[in-house]
């Protein structure tokens, strides 16, 4: 048998897993020369939510920190974290720019691409294999592991021989939620040895504390690779130390060969980061190692119980983890790694407070099943399926998601404009354009800009939550107004409330004909500010409030001209601003017809839930303009 190769993941999955991405550079360089001694397969360095994150909180050029790492790291090849066509965002994207994408990541660093899509849905993921292929990459094809009644170990070896048709190196397990156990492992990796004929890279998060022995099992089974990360970031939603694997192995056909006292070295400086930064260490409770029953993930669980909590409704937890598989066995049973542990957690959330359910429906949910997350994984149910997506066109099966965006990097590159100065730069404005263009505008011009991320940072956290009493007047407000949709944040995912039965959903800002919490005015177009106002505005002009907190932007890209302006009459559904909120771009829709009377806010204004936004006045409602003072 040969050794266990190890790849470490400290420096992301890691602190991805218990330090929420918030790690900068001059954290990882002064360790990257031992690291780069000990001799690991391979570092994962880059990926995941380290992009962004770089750009939002940590104003950092991704780019320029993988050239960084792997500067410091020259003798041990790198690996990143690919979410197939979504590649490092939240949405999918072109082929062009996908191949483009991993092409730069290439001649920048990365030489181990691990690709997986949340569905298993190979079309996402056809893609990245071609572009890793064309650059010369290693194509480690990930299978998003869970447990289902449609999900078997003869599925897996299914999409194992797919991944392996697309050319892929290594066939990397990956349990995200730590949901396999010891001989669970055995049997898979053994399967897979005498089927597929591929290395077999192990990735098992701690969670319920049976990661280690799944190694061990593992390594026994014929596995080449497993996943570790240095002690100060292990453990509980991350994964096993590689000290603990390592002293495990030695002595064994499997022995790691990796020198312990050069990795206690190295622990002993992450733990001195873990203590500077007050991190948390990884710790699995209780609520952790029942995962193996309720098969909800760790981060997950934190969240509904976070939620619950703000309600006053922890008793409530009982019925919400009572709902979730039943929701997921509504859906098809997708597996609960995001964004489908945010969407189907919500709903179950949704079900259980409003007491309706499937009565208040996410955008997201809505999407999933109509097919543009890719192909479910078991049959939807019809009478969800009917009452939710009603009369809303179904994807067709036989059309791959990624195929409908059509956004090349050329047309891309023309609107950023001079602005970018290398393909890297027009990529990361391609993933993340309000960021990008903040970020470039900081760094590259002598403009005095608004610093979008620190605010943000302080403004919306990773862990923000739905909070049921807001859900709960929106859909008050909706029923009385007869709105089709409305917005809210849940975690990273905008949750668009739909009201079943309601007109063709357009609107996503609720309305209402009391104003709402006065924001400053903004431009010259805009009537003077806060009491005077107030009292002068004649009583049919509706107020137009933000349903989320976020910045407001008045243009679909700055230099471009606004929405609406002073004046403008404008019709249902039409596009009156945009509110950028939990790394996306949220349109903001007119309730109905009508003409716009105040712009409320300065274009890159921070908004609050119900800050004022725009004053419309309903059509064939004239009135006359404020008085001013």
């Amino acid at each position: 048998m040969p050794k266990l190769h190890i790849m470490d993941v400290t420096i992301r999955d890691g602190q991805q897993s218990l330090w929420a991405t918030r790690m900068h550079i001059g954290d990882m360089l002064p360790i990257l020369p031992a690291m780069d001694k000990v001799g690991y397969w391979a570092i994962e360095a880059w990926g995941g939510a380290t992009f962004d994150t770089c750009l939002r909180f940590l104003d950092e050029n991704p780019w320029e920190r993988l050239r960084s790492i792997k500067a410091q790291a020259p003798n041990t090849p790198l690996a990143m974290l690919s979410r197939g066509q979504n590649l490092v965002g939240y949405k999918h994207y072109s082929k062009d720019v996908v191949h483009r994408f991993i092409a730069a990541a290439k001649r920048n660093g990365v030489h181990v691409f691990r690709v997986f899509d949340a569905l298993n849905d190979i079309r996402n993921v056809v893609d990245n294999a071609e572009a890793i292929k064309e650059c010369g990459g290693h194509f480690e094809g990930a299978i998003s592991y869970t447990v289902s009644p449609v999900h078997t170990l003869d599925s897996y070896l299914e999409y194992g021989q797919m991944l392996k048709d697309l050319g892929a190196d290594t066939i990397a397990i990956k349990d995200m939620a730590g949901l396999l156990t010891p001989y669970r492992t055995e049997r898979i990796v053994r399967a897979f040895n005498a089927e597929i004929g591929l290395p077999v890279h192990v990735h098992c998060h701690y969670v319920g504390g049976m990661a280690p022995a799944n190694i061990l099992k593992a390594a026994e089974a014929g596995a080449t690779i497993a996943d570790t990360a240095h002690a100060p970031l292990a453990f509980g939603n991350s994964h096993p130390a590689v000290e603990m694997v390592a002293a495990a192995l030695q002595e064994s056909a499997f022995d790691t060969g990796l020198d312990l006292e050069l990795l206690f070295e190295i622990a002993n400086y992450w733990e001195e980061v873990r203590k500077r930064g007050r991190f948390h260490r990884g710790v699995s409770s209780l609520t952790h190692m029942q995962v193996y029953s309720h098969q909800v993930p760790g981060g997950m669980m934190s969240n509904l119980m976070a939620q619950l909590a703000v309600q006053n409704a922890e008793d409530r937890l009982p019925e919400v983890m009572a709902e979730i598989p039943k929701v997921r066995a509504e859906v098809g049973y997708p597996p609960l790694v995001t964004p489908m542990s945010q969407i189907v957690g919500t709903q179950a959330v949704f079900n259980v407070l409003t007491g309706r359910r499937w009565g208040v429906v996410s955008r997201e949910m809505k999407d999933y099943l109509c097919g543009y997350y890719g192909k479910a994984p078991g049959r939807i149910d019809k009478d969800v399926l009917d009452k939710v997506v009603g009369t809303d066109d179904v994807l067709d099966p036989g059309v791959a998601p990624g195929s409908l965006v059509t956004t090349t990097f050329d047309q891309i590159a023309e609107e950023i404009g001079d602005l970018a100065q290398s393909e890297e730069d027009v990529l990361m404005y391609a993933l993340f354009p309000i960021e990008a263009r903040t970020y470039l505008s900081k760094h590259r011009t002598q403009e005095k800009v608004e610093f979008l991320l620190a605010e943000e940072s302080s403004a919306t956290k990773e862990d923000d939550y739905v909070d049921i009493n807001q859900i709960r007047e929106l859909v008050r407000i909706a029923e009385e107004s007869g709105v089709g949709e409305i917005v809210v944040e849940e975690e990273g995912v905008r949750v668009a409330v739909r009201m079943p039965g309601a007109a063709p959903a357009q609107a996503v800002a609720a309305t209402s004909s009391a104003p709402a919490a006065a924001a400053a005015p903004a431009s010259e177009s805009a009537t003077a500010s806060a009491s005077p106002a107030e009292a002068a505005r004649p009583a049919s002009w509706r107020a137009v409030t933000a349903p989320m907190v976020g910045t407001f932007y008045e243009a679909p890209a700055p230099g471009e001209p606004p929405f609406v302006k002073v004046g403008d009459e404008v019709s249902a559904g039409q596009t009156l601003c945009i509110v950028e909120a939990m790394k996306l771009m949220n349109e903001i829709a007119a309730d109905e017809m009508g003409t716009v009377r105040e712009v409320c806010l300065e274009d890159g204004a921070a908004v609050e839930f119900g800050t004022v936004l725009f004053y419309v006045e309903p059509l064939g409602k004239p009135a006359p303009a404020p008085e001013t003072d």
